[in-house]
């Protein structure tokens, strides 16, 4: 089983940077592949990003390609997403999430954090 806590989310203008973090407990975090989703509201939970548990492979929402990296330590337990020329579209919840199997699909994560608010003013 694994616990995930997100942090560093808030308030940037357009254009500024965010950097989230996502605190993993428990033994399946290194071989798990993590994935950062994100909700806005009146809207559906969207696919933001995945890594490998062997952190060699990516995937990314072509909303966010270029502008935002994955990346995790597997010897500290944590996740990351770094968030560059933010949008005012980019404004969400946003959620780390851990699954068996690599991919997009938010159905394959079994366990999800409570969310960091990130709201990008234009």
């Amino acid at each position: 089983q694994v616990q995930l806590d997100e942090s560093g989310g808030g308030l940037v203008q357009a254009g500024g940077s965010l950097r989230l973090s996502c605190a993993a407990s428990g033994r399946t975090f290194s071989s798990s592949t993590m994935g950062w989703f994100r909700q806005a509201p009146g809207k559906e939970r969207d696919f933001v990003a995945a890594i490998h548990w062997s952190g060699r492979s990516t995937l990314y929402s072509d909303s966010v390609k270029g502008r935002f990296t994955i990346s995790r330590d597997n010897a500290k337990n944590l996740l990351y997403l770094q968030m560059n020329s933010l949008k005012p579209e980019d404004t969400a919840v946003y959620y780390c999430a851990a699954a068996s199997r690599y991919s997009s699909d938010y159905v394959q994560y079994d366990y999800w954090g409570q969310g960091t608010q990130v709201t990008v003013s234009s």
